[in-house]
């Protein structure tokens, strides 16, 4: 039996987490008692019993309790920002070349960002496949539900005096400094960050990432981007690619709440294509991706324990 234990497990992704894995018969979740929660000596010794650690916590917090590990054979999973760039780790994505192979044998593994997720499962085909070049001048903006933010932002949003300005959807990230495009970059390979616009919406969870593109930035026609995808996650049966996706002429990013795929769909026309992931910040963006990689580490079906459509 595997053993597990999640350092952070309060957290909006460690409660769903633990949730998960307490419904598990392959698993032994680890658990300190609320005195030792954040007793470093505590956490260090269940750490380095564990086989698998899932780190659910702020950055600083995350890169101090890599340091409390010192047994070579723990596996953790960061699901915070501070190691999806840094050497030594592995970028959590299975769906991308190779990446599956190297994520079974890594012992340090980076879960990607929400909104990364959807940038990246929308280009890093067309990057791969030589039809979008890497200077290419971008724009893309996702729609989240407000559980994206953390305890504080639900607490906002399902607050009984809450402002009538969280009714609508806010723009947030104006300073073009998100903390996720820095591993967009590196794992698409791309010259230059593009536009970034995440919107945070009224809704507990999903999302919805869009990329749009004129059809003199593809090196190749617009028609063939379906083709292009269906190929490419050819063995995913977590990431499918939809010809009718939209819902009597709307995409509502709340659709794929609850579950840990994705949907890809392609639309618009011959010169202006609109390029669209949806799923659930909390699925695949967050627990759903972190349960995969955990999978794919002990040898099993990776989607074990997912819910997909």
């Amino acid at each position: 039996m595997t053993r597990v234990f999640i350092d952070g497990s309060a957290g909006t992704t460690g409660l769903r987490l633990a949730g998960r894995l307490r419904e598990r018969r392959d698993i032994e979740l680890l658990v300190l008692t609320e005195e030792k929660r954040k007793d470093p000596e505590a956490r260090r010794a269940i750490m380095n019993r564990a086989d698998i650690v899932f780190l659910c916590l702020p950055d600083a917090a995350a890169v101090e309790s890599v340091s409390l590990v010192d047994n070579p054979d723990t596996v953790i999973i960061d699901t915070s920002t501070a190691h999806r760039t840094a050497e030594g780790w592995t970028y959590g994505f299975p769906e991308l070349t190779g990446q599956r192979e190297r994520i079974a044998g890594s012992r340090r593994i980076a879960n990607p960002g929400c909104h990364a997720s959807g940038v990246i499962a929308l280009l890093y085909p067309l990057i791969h496949c030589g039809m979008v070049r890497t200077d290419t001048p971008l724009s893309c903006f996702s729609l989240t539900g407000y559980s994206g933010g953390g305890k504080k932002m639900i607490a906002d949003y399902e607050s009984q005096t809450r402002s009538p300005l969280l009714d609508a959807p806010r723009t947030y990230g104006i300073s073009q400094s998100h903390k996720h495009l820095p591993e967009i970059v590196r794992v698409c390979g791309l010259e230059t960050a593009p536009l970034f616009f995440p919107i945070v919406g009224a809704f507990y969870s999903g999302m919805e990432v869009v990329i749009g593109l004129h059809a003199a930035q593809l090196n190749g026609k617009a028609a063939d981007l379906m083709d292009l995808y269906r190929t490419f996650y050819d063995r995913s049966r977590i990431i499918h690619v939809d010809e009718n996706a939209d819902e009597s002429g709307f995409l509502s990013a709340a659709a794929f709440s609850g579950r840990d795929d994705i949907q890809i769909s392609v639309a618009g026309g011959d010169e202006r294509i609109m390029l669209t992931a949806r799923f659930d910040n909390l699925g695949k963006g967050a627990s759903g991706s972190a349960l995969q990689n955990m999978n794919i580490l002990m040898g099993i079906d990776e989607t074990t324990g997912l819910v997909l459509g």
